[in-house]
Formats: structure tokens, C-alpha cells, sequence
């Protein structure tokens, strides 16, 4: 895909929650990175609930800055959700997903667009490395990727996360998911296309602490993979299967013994143990069947995925009308 005929546009597409420490320098190393890049280079930041001055402190930093726009949901709806604003909202010739800590570095993301420029639809960073983080979380992350890709039927890219740069065909593509859970880079993913990813070191964050707990790590990985498998419930059939064969043969052999050799079988006090491991198994079962059903009801609902409260244009696009932006992302919306 070539752009040498005009200058190209790329959005940055930057989901915010409680991030005030960090935007001052965000927004300085976004100027720098504009000043630097041959392309018109927009900015979109999706607000998603903060409760501190992060939206305060955007508008007023970005006043006399042409090319920010601010979008500023009414509640908390989730890192994907704001992600998907954000694109749904991008009417640039690309956009790259990034978070606001400055842990997907811009240089980067500059590498992003000169390999799209060279044709690719999709570009994904591959997390080579990660500095200031435990080595816990680090081994947890790798071997969640690992986890993915072996239990869903999306060829996903490994050690990538959400930073990635997305080609105007694939924004087309994205906006017709109406997924009230959507697994962002998974879906990008199952979309196809030209695809390619650069290997990159992710510093710690430049400010702030993250806001994905353990708790919100774990629920992602699971919207994930029941985004994209059903494989949990297969393997759930395979081992009600295999037990209901063993525990057969275990009839069997128990009466075999008392019948045929004319002794008893001695520990029977330690089926109780038993019982309630095998109970404790169907009972995590039917969990990871509710799960799936609760994801079936709340797209059966089909109500809004977000709800934006409203919109700030910096610069000389302030003139534009809040309802025109709103409008934008309303409209894809199922």
C-alpha cells in the first residue's frame, strides 16, 4: 500500500482511567512524536470513568493543540470498550491502539506505520521483553498467550497485546462487530488480512500504577477465550466421560473383590475426599457453563455497549457540535 501521493493520516486511539500523573508527559512525548512524523497525526482519548482530573487536565493541556479529541463515557466500561470507542470514532487512513503509561513506546508505534506503508493491514507489537514488572506477572502473561492460542480457533500472535496499528480496511472490518464483550486484539486477529508484528522492549510505566489487577486479568483471559472457543465446554464432556468410564470400572472391580475373592475393600472413609474433589469439579464445570450462558444473555439484551456523556475537540476543530462526535459512535452501536 503505497500513500506517497498525499500525506496520510494516522489516529492515536489512547483509553484513559485515573491517569493524571501520567498525561503532562504523555501529551509532551505525543507533540514530539507529531513534530517528528511526516503524517497528519491525530489523537483520540476515550475517557472511560475516571474519577480523578484526567479529563480536566486533557482539555486544558490540549486547549491551543489542534487534532485532540476527548470522549468521556458516562461510567466505567472496560479497557476494550474504550478501545473500541476509539476506533469506532477513527476516520483516519490508520490508528494504533496504545495505552496512556507510555508503555507502548511512540517510537514504536512510528515502525508501526512505515511497515504499514509497506502494505501490511495489521501491525502487532511483540513484547520481546518487559522491564519493572514481577517475574510472576511476566511468566503469567507468557504462558496466557500460550494458553490462548492452544484453547481458541484464532491463529493469535503471541506476547502481543492491544499496541497495535490498524489499516482503514481493517477499521472497516473492525466496526461491524457488535460484541458487547469484545476481546479487542483477538478480534483484530480472527479479521485476517496483511499481518505482521515488530519486536519491542516494554519499559515500566512512565507514571501512575497499572489498573489491571489480578481479578481484571483473569476476567480478560476468560472473555478471550470464550470469545473464540468452545473448547472448555468440549473438554468438560471428555472428562464427564472419562470418570463416568472409570468409576465403571471401579464398580467392577468392587465387586469382583467382594464376591469373587470374598474380602472387602478397606478406606472407604477417604471417598468422602473423593466425593468432594469429583464435586468440587462439577461444580467449576457448570460455572464455566454459566459463563457462557450469562455471555449468550447479555448479547440477547443488545443494549448500548457504553454510553458517551460527551466529546471536547481541541484546537480549531472546537467549533465542531458534541452531537456530531457522539453521533459517530453511537451509530455503529447494535
Amino acid at each position: 500500500m503505497s500513500h506517497s501521493g498525499s500525506k496520510s493520516s494516522v489516529s492515536l486511539v489512547i483509553p484513559l482511567f485515573n491517569e493524571e500523573e501520567v498525561i503532562p508527559l504523555l501529551i509532551q512525548e505525543i507533540e514530539a512524536f507529531r513534530n517528528r512524523r511526516p503524517e497528519n497525526i491525530q489523537i483520540i482519548m476515550v475517557d472511560d470513568g475516571s474519577t480523578d482530573r484526567s479529563a480536566r487536565l486533557v482539555r486544558e493541556l490540549t486547549e491551543g493543540i489542534s487534532g485532540y479529541t476527548l470522549v468521556r463515557f458516562s461510567r466505567n466500561f472496560g479497557h476494550q470498550l474504550a478501545v473500541t470507542a476509539g476506533l469506532e470514532l477513527a476516520h483516519t487512513d490508520a490508528a494504533i491502539i496504545m495505552d496512556a503509561d507510555l508503555q507502548d513506546p511512540l517510537d514504536v508505534a512510528g515502525q508501526m506505520i512505515d511497515k504499514w506503508k509497506e502494505g501490511f493491514d495489521v501491525v502487532y507489537g511483540i513484547r520481546k521483553k518487559r522491564k519493572d514488572t514481577s517475574i510472576l506477572h511476566s511468566w503469567s502473561a507468557r504462558m496466557f498467550y500460550r494458553f490462548f492460542k492452544r484453547f481458541s480457533d484464532v491463529e493469535a500472535p503471541l506476547d502481543a497485546g492491544d499496541f497495535r496499528l490498524l489499516s482503514r480496511r481493517t477499521l472497516d472490518a473492525y466496526r461491524k462487530f457488535g460484541e458487547q464483550q469484545p476481546y479487542v486484539r483477538g478480534l483484530i486477529a480472527w479479521l485476517g488480512f496483511n499481518q505482521v508484528g515488530v519486536e519491542y522492549v516494554r519499559p515500566g510505566r512512565a507514571a501512575g500504577t497499572s489498573k489491571y489487577n489480578w481479578r481484571s486479568l483473569i476476567q480478560l483471559a476468560f472473555d478471550g477465550i470464550a470469545s473464540f472457543s468452545g473448547k472448555p465446554l468440549r473438554y468438560a464432556v471428555r472428562l464427564g466421560l472419562i470418570v463416568s468410564g472409570l468409576s465403571i470400572f471401579g464398580l467392577v472391580w468392587v465387586l469382583l473383590i467382594k464376591y469373587v475373592v470374598g474380602t472387602t475393600v478397606s478406606g472407604w472413609a477417604s471417598l468422602i475426599f473423593v466425593g468432594f474433589f469429583f464435586g468440587g469439579l462439577q461444580l467449576f464445570f457448570l460455572g464455566v457453563v454459566g459463563s457462557y450462558v450469562a455471555r449468550v444473555y447479555d448479547e440477547v439484551k443488545a443494549r448500548p455497549r457504553f454510553i458517551v456523556k460527551d466529546t471536547f475537540h481541541s484546537g480549531p476543530e472546537r467549533e465542531h457540535s458534541k452531537s456530531e462526535a457522539v453521533s459517530a459512535i453511537e451509530t455503529t452501536q447494535p
